[in-house]
């Protein structure tokens, strides 16, 4: 039977989203009374997410118009941006949430009670960031804010369940209660974000319409499932039957970086991720990963993160 372009990308992006395990950083529940207004920090390749479960708040970015929050709503806020949860839409800044006094239940799961003495809100809040390399190209094509309001048609089953799983955790505490709440964040996240993309009206520019690309799609998907082959422009450019020029300039408009370079920094990636993950030498990265010397690969590693393979290893032996 002939496989359809659609069908082929729709595999792709399911093998994608099968890729999201993400690292848990950090979870509070915040328990705020009017009027109160928090400061959520920058934090570099991380996503913040933010359910209410009670009651009503403000998001806001920078130079954009705050979004209000009702009970069962959730935001993903990506990318690492600083923002503000606000009791008004118009309210000053207030201070870093992670500077205020609150609750720790373990090293990752908080309890804040913070604000006046006005009507209640509660949320859930959480920082996370993802290891693997795709689900890290997938993080970069997400809008500034990835809103899904508990009240609309759009809201997938499965999402409203989600929330009010965690809703009765958090309303009912009981032993490990929290671990059960943070755990139904995590899967909520990824929830989220596979909304979005099987419900978006268009797909965005960037890596996810390359990767919806039937030619370009099967090169970025053999470059994910075999990083160390030996792959040349020559060879990518045939398995998308498609002349070096044609192929290289069609890419490159797609992603907005060229095949070699996309390889390489793909390549890196998963270099990153495993030296702090394993006890892994960058002797066999290099060998692993396509490179003929390890100098080559300490010089390519260093270019595309900024420190040598070296020091990411010290680190997390540290």
């Amino acid at each position: 039977m002939e496989v359809t372009p659609r069908v082929e990308h729709q595999d792709r992006l399911a093998r994608v989203l099968h890729t999201l395990r993400m690292c848990s950083t950090f979870y509070c529940h915040a328990e705020l009374s009017e009027p109160w207004a928090l400061e959520m920090p920058a934090i570099a390749d991380s996503v913040s997410f933010h359910v209410v479960t009670a009651g009503t708040c403000w998001l806001r970015l920078p130079e954009a118009d705050p979004i209000e929050m009702r009970a069962g709503d959730l935001a993903l806020v990506p990318h690492g941006l600083g923002h503000d949860l606000l009791s008004e839409a118009d309210a000053h800044h207030g201070p870093r949430v992670d500077q205020l006094p609150q609750e720790y239940v373990n090293p990752q799961y908080s309890i804040l009670k913070y604000g006046g003495p006005g009507r209640a809100a509660q949320l859930i809040c959480g920082i996370v960031s993802f290891d693997d390399p795709a689900a890290r190209e997938l993080m970069r094509t997400l809008p500034a804010v990835l809103f899904i309001g508990g009240d609309t048609l759009s809201t997938a089953s499965s999402i409203k369940d989600t929330l009010r799983l965690m809703a009765g955790e958090l309303s009912h505490p009981q032993i490990g209660g929290e671990a059960v709440a943070t755990r139904l964040a995590d899967i909520l996240v990824v929830q989220a974000i596979r909304s979005w993309l099987m419900n978006g009206a268009t797909t965005p520019a960037g890596w996810l319409r390359a990767l919806e690309d039937e030619r370009i799609g099967r090169v970025i998907e053999a470059i994910h499932h075999d990083p160390g082959n030996e792959w040349s422009l020559d060879r990518l450019a045939q398995l998308a039957t498609m002349s070096r020029s044609s192929f290289s300039n069609r890419f490159t408009t797609l992603t907005g970086e060229a095949p070699i370079a996309y390889l390489t920094r793909w390549r890196m990636s998963i270099a990153a991720s495993r030296l702090r993950d394993e006890d892994i030498t960058a002797t066999r990265l290099a060998a692993e990963l396509g490179y003929r010397s390890e100098a080559a690969f300490n010089r390519a590693f260093t270019r595309i993160n900024g420190q040598t393979p070296g020091s990411v290893r010290r680190r997390q032996r540290q």
